[in-house]
């Protein structure tokens, strides 16, 4: 009983491996041209407002 231990768990760790090849190596999701640019210009108006010295009257 042990050898066949022995001999399922490489198996096991196989098809694991095999799995886990497959879904990483899956086509990315293709996104829409517009919903990526608006992500973009959303991102880069974000980094604009936090990236902004504050005022005299924000250093208190």
């Amino acid at each position: 009983m042990g050898a066949l231990a022995w001999l399922v768990i490489p198996v096991i760790a196989v098809l694991v491996a095999a799995v886990w090849a497959a879904w990483a190596a899956r086509p990315p999701k293709a996104t829409a041209d517009g919903a990526s640019l608006a992500d973009y210009e959303r991102f880069r108006a974000a980094l604009e407002r936090s990236t902004t010295p504050a005022g005299p009257a924000e250093r208190r």
